[in-house]
């Protein structure tokens, strides 16, 4: 299955309300299969999360429910990704 990166910049400031509603939803992901790792950027506002998904069209779906997307404090880019690790010699 593909990995999707989605790329988060803040529009908005984050409250604790809504960073609880986008840990529930990581947490879904997660017990889904879905989550790769996620965190928020140190050196510049915003963060990323990434995922598995079937297609680019299922991975804009998931991008766009994260709370912080969907009730616009985030704007967010979709990268597609190939993992590169001891299993595949890191795609040498």
């Amino acid at each position: 299955m593909p990995v999707y990166v989605s790329l988060m910049v803040n529009q908005k400031p984050l409250d604790a309300s809504l960073v609880a509603r986008h840990v529930s939803y990581l947490k879904r992901l997660d017990q889904e299969g879905l989550l790769v790792l996620c965190g928020p950027f140190i050196d510049e506002p915003g963060g990323m999360v990434v995922f598995r998904a079937g297609s680019m069209d299922e991975a804009k779906k998931i991008a766009q429910s994260d709370p912080f997307i969907h009730e616009g404090y985030k704007t967010f880019t979709l990268r597609t990704m190939e993992i590169a690790d001891a299993s595949n010699d890191y795609l040498l």
